[in-house]
């Protein structure tokens, strides 16, 4: 397992009772270098949405966590962070919870002349993902085809 993976695991097992107890759901764990610096990212949420203080109150104790478990052998910077309107799907939970919503997914290689698709989510397994579009339309990508699926937001 590469050091980026172990981590990500060691802290999803250390937040997660945190986040039990306060009511939040651990949406993803990143350990990440950007320019000369290491981040490690833990994107929270909750219904209604994450706030500023929630991050806080999450960093708060995961720091002292962090100081005292010390796996981490790189200097790094730890954020608090919700995932945002856009992020991606990355979990069988983000696809059940955005059911019969409009999605946007995104592919590597052009399909039908195409690599962007908006439609509705009607189904989706390890293996693939249906979306409906107007009518009784509908297409199923493999999963292996798919760079990014999200909620299509329409402002």
């Amino acid at each position: 397992m590469a050091k980026r993976d172990e981590y990500e695991k060691k802290t999803e097992e250390l937040i997660q009772p945190i986040l039990d107890r306060m009511g939040f759901e651990l949406y993803d764990v990143e350990y990440v270098k950007e320019g000369s610096t290491f981040f490690l990212r833990a994107y929270i949420d909750k219904p209604g949405g994450i706030t500023i203080e929630d991050c806080v109150a999450v960093s708060r104790e995961m720091n002292e966590i962090l100081d005292r478990e010390d796996y981490i052998a790189d200097a790094y910077t730890f954020e608090v962070s919700s995932p945002g309107l856009g992020r991606p799907f990355k979990k069988d939970k983000d696809f059940e919870r955005n059911l019969n919503m409009d999605v946007e997914v995104k592919t590597y290689a052009p399909i039908d002349g195409a690599k962007e698709f908006v439609g509705r989510l009607l189904s989706y397994n390890e293996d693939s993902v249906t979306l409906g579009y107007d009518g009784d339309e509908t297409q199923t990508f493999s999963r292996s085809d798919i760079a990014v699926i999200r909620q299509s937001l329409d402002f």
